[in-house]
């Protein structure tokens, strides 16, 4: 179990490295591929309840890293031209939202229905997404809602979902190689032959 933890862990600062090479497409407003939360969430439904908390504590700290403390905002006596941004910490809280929604569902993953999983990681990008942009709208003050930024919110959540299969994958082949259990089938076929 502490190797596949250890390995989940490599795997997020992996993606953590390969976020900052992808860029954003213009084409479908600015949307992304959100690489890091996509392999928190899958991650997430594959492991217990404290290695998750982990997991978000290690992508909330990353993520507020690279987008709270730019060059273009974060302390005042830093930067001479702040701009109304969260505090640093609030990924944490929403990264372990969703690994809660994740680990809700843990029990369909395990029974290898990895398409539900998939598709709840959709959902959960585009819940993190909608809430960050409301918490920005609370800090500036007021609330307003283009139809673009539901655009790139909704565009983003469902590329990032395309690429869930692809991280699924890759985190059976980890679980494979640490010789860490995900599934849980071989019960059903124990419970059947007992019978």
């Amino acid at each position: 179990m502490i190797k596949y933890t250890i390995s989940v862990i490599l795997l997020t600062l992996a993606a953590c490295m390969v976020q900052q090479f992808l860029p954003a497409i213009s084409g479908l407003h600015g949307a992304r591929v959100l690489i890091l939360p996509l392999v928190f969430l899958c991650a997430a439904a594959s492991v217990d309840f404290p290695p998750m908390l982990l997991l978000a504590f290690i992508c909330g700290f990353l993520w507020d890293a690279q987008h709270a403390l730019a060059p273009h905002g974060g302390n005042p006596e830093v930067y001479t031209t702040p701009v109304e941004s969260l505090s640093f910490g609030y990924s944490i809280i929403l990264y372990a939202l969703m690994g809660l929604l994740m680990q809700g569902i843990q029990p369909l993953f395990r029974n290898g229905k990895w398409h539900i999983s998939s598709l709840l990681a959709g959902i959960a990008i585009f819940l993190y997404l909608f809430s960050e942009y409301l918490l920005i709208n609370f800090v500036r003050g007021d609330f307003v809602f283009p139809p673009t930024a539901f655009y790139r919110i909704y565009l983003t959540s469902a590329l990032t979902m395309l690429f869930s299969p692809i991280i699924f994958w890759l985190i059976f082949q980890l679980s494979s190689a640490c010789q860490h259990t995900i599934r849980y089938d071989g019960l059903k076929n124990r419970s059947r032959l007992s019978v």
